[in-house]
């Protein structure tokens, strides 16, 4: 197929204002996210992939991270249930389960299993459909607007711009079944294209600097495989997630996706990652989950065979930064951020852009991209800064370690100690690691000095 991208193409096109076509470049969460959001702004909005979009909740080769465990935070809850109304009751209705109170959970992020005692305090649930079955749900609901329109089975293949390179005016289309491209005239495009997306190189042939770059090589590989389990096996539990620490870096999440459907995903960073070989998958396991965990794990039904994924890196793109980027363009969701997918922030974090895209169109058409990016690089910060230490946590990961991250690292080890024994400092934590809350909320001098107390007494009780 012949790529475009060397040659910006150009010509005169439309100026953004209350209403026009707007074009969205990848059809994942991102892309959903941000069409959903501009279908209530313009008159059109096409929806591109380069898969065939399935009609069913079934697995697409655009999207390798969909076979392994996802989960929905609540930060992505809200803005789920503001944006696409029933959605998460019909999943419940149909079986999906949904995790409501601690005793739900076993979470033990950093090799400290965070206290399962009390209930949350105004609780916002966590649903757990797979991602197949999440994407399906979305599409439903974007095909029915009268204004979205999916196209699939087409690549992005460059961009149109105006002829002094100051306005981008469409996107170049190539139907990947061998048909003619086409051009795509817009008053907006959206490169939602993942973290591969192009638009950096883009920018270069129309004669702007691409974004600065943040990145932390981590070598992460998860390898996931969906099992049948008795009822009732593990109780009350729906959720189990073990978090790599020091000396140990592996990790382990078991989700329930149905009554009898879980699905168990291993993570192991560079030199310590999982095999796919069934009998040495489950072994594995086996020093990373409690021991009630893995007799259930050893009487499961198997449902298929193990399979892989790997992400190399963790990397941020400072869009927010460039002093020129030309107008009718955006960047969103992985394309603009891509962190550590074990923390489960993905999808939130691309809710919480989808709020700033939301909130910048509300103000008019006029620099949108410059609003949009510092607007989303807000919102995103905490997610980013959280995956980054959480990795650097770790000795096996190699990174600058400068002072301020040894010393927040240092304090959320004894944080996470005390909430060992503290509800009200888990609840604290997991509201901060959803996204619902500022991290500010955990260095108030209420917080510290709990922390101090449960620290002193977890050292007296060890005596």
């Amino acid at each position: 197929m012949p790529d475009d991208t060397a040659r910006p193409h150009h010509r005169e096109g439309p100026r953004p204002g209350k209403n026009g076509h707007c074009v969205v470049l990848g059809a994942s969460i991102g892309g959903l996210f941000a069409a959903r959001v501009l279908s209530e702004r313009f008159d059109r909005v096409t929806l591109v992939d380069r898969d065939a979009l399935p009609e069913t909740d079934d697995n697409r080769r655009g999207v390798p991270q969909g076979r392994h465990a996802h989960a929905i935070l609540p930060a992505g809850t809200k803005w789920l249930q503001e944006m696409f109304p029933g959605l998460l009751e019909e999943f419940e209705a149909d079986g999906v389960p949904v995790v409501r109170e601690p005793t739900e959970m076993h979470f033990a992020p950093g090799g400290h299993l965070l206290s399962q005692e009390g209930r949350y305090r105004d609780p916002i649930p966590t649903y757990q459909p797979n991602r197949p079955r999440l994407e399906g749900g979305i599409r439903a609901r974007l095909r029915a607007r009268p204004n979205v329109e999916l196209l699939d089975r087409c690549e992005a293949t460059g961009l149109m711009s105006s002829p002094d390179g100051r306005r981008v005016v469409g996107a170049r289309v190539a139907d990947r079944d061998g048909g003619a491209g086409r051009e795509l005239a817009a008053d907006l495009v959206v490169d939602a294209t993942g973290r591969g997306g192009r638009t950096a190189h883009w920018l270069t042939d129309l004669g702007y600097e691409p974004p600065k770059e943040e990145r932390l090589a981590i070598d992460i590989k998860y390898v996931s495989r969906n099992l049948k389990v008795a009822p009732g096996a593990l109780g009350d539990k729906k959720v189990v997630i073990v978090g790599a620490r020091p000396g140990r870096p592996t990790g382990a999440t078991f989700l329930q996706h149905g009554d009898d459907h879980w699905m168990l995903t291993l993570i192991g960073y560079g030199g310590h990652h999982p095999p796919t070989d069934p009998g040495d998958f489950l072994e594995f396991a086996k020093p990373i989950v409690p021991p009630d965990v893995f007799e259930v794990l050893c009487a499961a039904e198997p449902l298929d065979a193990p399979v892989a994924h790997r992400y190399p890196a963790s990397v941020r793109r400072r869009y927010e930064r460039l002093d020129r980027f030309p107008e009718g363009l955006l960047v969103f969701g992985d394309a603009v951020c891509s962190f550590n997918p074990v923390y489960g922030q993905g999808m939130s974090a691309a809710a919480l852009q989808a709020e700033a895209l939301r909130d910048a169109l509300a103000r008019g058409g006029e620099q949108l991209p410059r609003r949009f990016f510092k607007a989303a690089a807000r919102r995103i910060e905490v997610a980013w800064r959280m995956a980054l230490g959480s990795d650097l946590s770790l000795p096996e990961v190699a990174g600058p370690r400068p002072l301020p991250v040894r010393v927040l690292n240092a304090y959320f080890d004894r944080l996470m100690t005390a909430a060992e024994r503290d509800s009200a400092l888990t609840q604290e934590f997991v509201k901060v690691s959803a996204l619902l809350s500022p991290p500010t909320i955990l260095f108030t001098p209420a917080t510290i000095g709990r922390v101090v107390l449960g620290n002193l007494r977890r050292r007296l009780s060890v005596r």
